[in-house]
């Protein structure tokens, strides 16, 4: 594990019905979005990421790196426990390698 000094701090974004083209920074001429402009071009981009049209299956392939059908989280689950509670997550493999983590937001994931 690296240094903790020495670790680069994470913060994951994940807007909500977000397309590519609603940031001026992605050629929308009505949109100003200087702020997101900013975080975009000092940011890693998922540039080749494909993901369900719901929310839910979304969060849940970024979460476990497995798609929807593996990682049980298959449709938008009105407070059901869906994602699979044996694949770890990105945040388990974060907290492994000595990262503190913590969601804001919409989760629907399930309990």
């Amino acid at each position: 594990m690296a240094n903790a000094s020495t670790r680069p701090n994470i913060i994951f974004v994940l807007t909500d019905d977000q397309g590519y083209g609603d940031l001026s920074c992605t050629g929308n001429p009505f949109l100003k979005t200087p702020t997101l402009d900013r975080l975009h071009s000092e940011s890693v981009r998922l540039s080749d990421f494909h993901v369900a049209p719901m929310c839910t299956p979304t969060r849940g392939e970024l979460m476990t790196g497995y798609d929807a059908l593996r990682n049980g989280a298959t449709f938008v689950c009105m407070g059901r426990s869906l994602l699979r509670t044996d694949l770890p997550t990105m945040a388990d493999i974060l907290a492994a390698n000595g990262y503190h983590t913590g969601h804001f937001g919409k989760w629907h994931l399930g309990d």
